[in-house]
């Protein structure tokens, strides 16, 4: 197989599918090189649930030395991207992979404070509300 290869929506430990698709660039990988390939990308959806898409591209022009470019996309036009160049074209895709994962989690952890000010803040007019309301009495 040359190129990329499309696989169907898989679906993430949430339920909700995600497009995968992992191509080469001057060369080409065994079907069982791909499916580890796979397994270790998928990990990422463990992190982040809103995941819509995953692109991996290996660059095999350098055989000493292959780029990994890993392309993740999520829900609201968020787009994650992790590269690597290394030695040792697994050790490459896992650091790539937690390269990423430590992105989702920063993002999945801004969201998280962002969400939490605005309850914050919800709470604090509340207060400020009920307060008033007391003095008026």
């Amino acid at each position: 197989m040359w190129g990329p290869v499309r696989h169907g929506p898989r679906t993430a430990e949430g339920g909700d599918c995600v497009q995968v698709n992992i191509s080469t660039r001057h060369g080409h990988l065994s079907d069982a090189s791909r499916q580890k390939i796979e397994a270790k990308v998928m990990r990422v959806t463990r992190i982040f649930e809103r995941l819509t898409s995953i692109h991996l591209t290996i660059d095999l022009e350098h055989e000493e030395m292959p780029s990994v470019d890993l392309k993740v996309s999520a829900e609201h036009k968020h787009d994650f991207v992790s590269t690597d160049r290394a030695s040792d074209l697994m050790g490459s895709i896992d650091a790539v992979v937690h390269r990423m994962e430590s992105q989702l989690r920063k993002y999945k952890e801004k969201i998280r404070q962002r969400h939490r000010s605005e309850h914050d803040r919800e709470i604090q007019s509340e207060s400020v509300t009920e307060n008033l309301a007391d003095e008026k009495e």
